[in-house]
């Protein structure tokens, strides 16, 4: 993961059209597990579906690089980034310090309206799963937990934990793609929210791990029955 990947927001003012909507277009299909882990992304065939020529797919995959979020193999192209079990286990325990010193540090000085929008994303979350999109559940899942770690001032932390999070985005897919998954990302988040409100530091933390614990423990079960990757050229 480059330390300087750039946030959509701040790729806005840079980008050309084109390439905002194919970055777009590429991260939506990885959420939401349409481009699966491992699997080889045909700039071409990306380009046709996009609406738009190779160049500005060319170049988004650049960006999503630069997150971690796909992988390039020479003379073979890009790849949604597939990650290993001991990757997996590192990049949640480094996202467990950084969420928890967030919130430690921003939760006792939220405002009424911090957490009113907290309270928000967890209802557009919950929405969203009832509608069956899941694009839009990671979405305002993101919303719910960026919000929170937002609190505490530092776009430093926010950085370091975004790239984190972007990481293991096509496995987040797989997850919430699972009944176990969404019942207890809309439990956990409940306890979250409820946790902020009484500006319970503690329980909120604690609710925070669990719900981070639970998804690693689905994430080991989806890479254990994951197939073995190919060889080049196969």
């Amino acid at each position: 993961m480059a330390d300087h990947a750039l946030t959509p927001e701040q790729l806005a003012p840079v980008l050309s059209t084109a390439q905002q909507v194919a970055v777009t277009w590429l991260r939506r299909a990885i959420a939401r597990g349409a481009l699966r882990p491992g699997e080889r992304i045909g700039q071409d065939a990306a380009a046709a579906q996009i609406g738009v020529s190779p160049i500005p797919v060319r170049e988004a995959l650049r960006i999503l690089e630069s997150e971690g979020l796909v992988t390039f193999a020479p003379r073979r192209g890009y790849f949604v980034t597939e990650l290993n079990l001991a990757d997996v286990e590192e990049i949640y325990h480094l996202r467990g310090l950084l969420e928890t010193d967030a919130v430690r540090r921003g939760l006792p000085h939220a405002s009424e309206a911090d957490i009113g929008a907290l309270a928000i994303a967890m209802a557009d979350c919950e929405a969203a799963h009832h509608a069956g999109d899941i694009a839009a559940e990671l979405a305002a899942n993101r919303r719910l937990h960026f919000g929170l770690y937002g609190l505490a001032g530092s776009d430093s932390a926010t950085r370091l934990i975004r790239q984190l999070w972007d990481a293991t985005e096509a496995y987040r897919a797989l997850y919430y793609g699972t009944p176990s998954g969404e019942r207890e990302a809309a439990a956990a988040h409940r306890a979250i929210v409820t946790a902020a409100r009484a500006y319970d530091t503690d329980a909120c933390v604690a609710a925070l791990d669990r719900h981070r614990q639970h998804a690693l423990d689905a994430l080991r079960i989806v890479l254990g029955a994951s197939p073995p990757r190919r060889a080049a050229g196969q």
